[in-house]
């Protein structure tokens, strides 16, 4: 038997003609580069359990998959995330050297663009909020009205390595250098009950002070890496140079940008969790998505997967957190 769970707009008539309504949900989608691929899964089962969100928000990939949910585009997301290849990531990759990041983002704002029009944020049917940080002042920006592509541009623009966007009078990049998982962001729009989820490394939450090394002069001086031509190779061989650039072969030594992600990806795990531990939500999905690399895009079935397989594993304990009553569908019209 399917389960179904109350809009908020519905109501249940209990004793002493009292309506009684579900609380308003608000999920809150956080950072995760390529991985992010998994809030796709993770919503997809939340609404197979019969949880259907009033409120998204989200920071970086969280805001680009929240912001096609919140549009009614998550299929069309989908389908896009499921057909890239290796190849074809490497195409939406335009090398920049005049601007304030690698990658122009021309070519990835084109596709958006071509998928979502000129939809603004205040007239989407899911009330939708992406989070990002204003250069210089570092102030935490939410985005809550104008058009939804510019907002999922600046929440997703890696310092150094997506060029800033610019939003009224202000410069923008990657939210999740501020707030990685916004659920105070929901309960500011409303939320009653906040899930959060969080695409966890299979080491996130485990750093710890390592006072020796372990390593020898010998084994240094093996692992001492081959030198690069920098900006002439990158000139010269641009999608071979763009390939090492992100390269996260443990055997190597890591890319240019995969070393500022890497450096950008430890830096907010400790910020989400000093802030989850002041504003915890209601309940915290932790999708664990460390064996897949940060550039990854291409492998978007397995993430996908595993959003739908960690939700369906937390599946009761999720009702139980946020106090939802299933109920039977409703009965076939005869």
């Amino acid at each position: 038997m399917s389960l179904a769970f109350f809009r908020r707009s519905d109501s249940d008539r209990v004793s002493g003609g009292r309506a009684k309504s579900r609380p308003r949900i608000g999920v809150a989608l956080g950072a995760g580069v390529a991985r992010g691929w998994a809030h796709i899964g993770a919503l997809r089962e939340l609404e197979a359990i019969g949880i259907v969100p009033d409120i998204v928000v989200g920071a970086s990939i969280g805001a680009v998959v929240g912001g096609c949910y919140a549009a009614g585009r998550l299929e069309a997301l989908e389908t896009f995330a499921r057909a890239l290849q290796r190849r074809s990531v490497l195409s939406f990759m335009d090398v920049s050297f005049n601007g304030g990041g690698l990658i122009g983002g021309d070519r990835l704002r084109a596709r958006l663009e071509a998928a979502l029009g000129p939809m603004r944020i205040e007239d989407l049917p899911v009330r939708f909020a992406g989070v990002a940080t204003e250069i210089g002042a570092g102030h935490e920006i939410w985005l809550r009205s104008g058009p939804l592509v510019e907002a999922m541009r600046a929440s997703y623009a890696l310092p150094g390595v997506f060029e800033p966007v610019k939003i009224g009078e202000r410069w923008l990049f990657d939210g999740a250098i501020v707030n990685p998982v916004p659920v105070n962001v929901a309960r500011a729009l409303g939320a009653e009950r906040v899930i959060a989820i969080s695409i966890a490394s299979d080491t996130s939450s485990r750093g710890a002070t390592i006072h020796d090394s372990a390593s020898s002069p010998e084994t240094a001086a093996a692992a001492e890496p081959t030198p690069r031509s920098g900006v002439m190779d990158a000139l010269r061989h641009p999608s071979q140079w763009m390939r090492r650039a992100w390269s996260h072969d443990e055997d190597a030594a890591p890319g240019l940008a995969a070393v500022m992600v890497n450096t950008f990806n430890i830096t907010q795990d400790r910020i989400m969790r000093a802030r989850l531990a002041g504003d915890p939500p209601d309940y915290l999905i932790n999708v664990k998505a460390g064996k897949i690399g940060l550039f990854e895009f291409h492998r978007a079935d397995e993430l996908i997967a595993l959003g739908r397989a960690t939700v369906r594993k937390a599946r009761e304990e999720i009702l139980e957190h946020l106090e939802l009553e299933p109920t039977a569908p409703a009965p076939p019209e005869s």
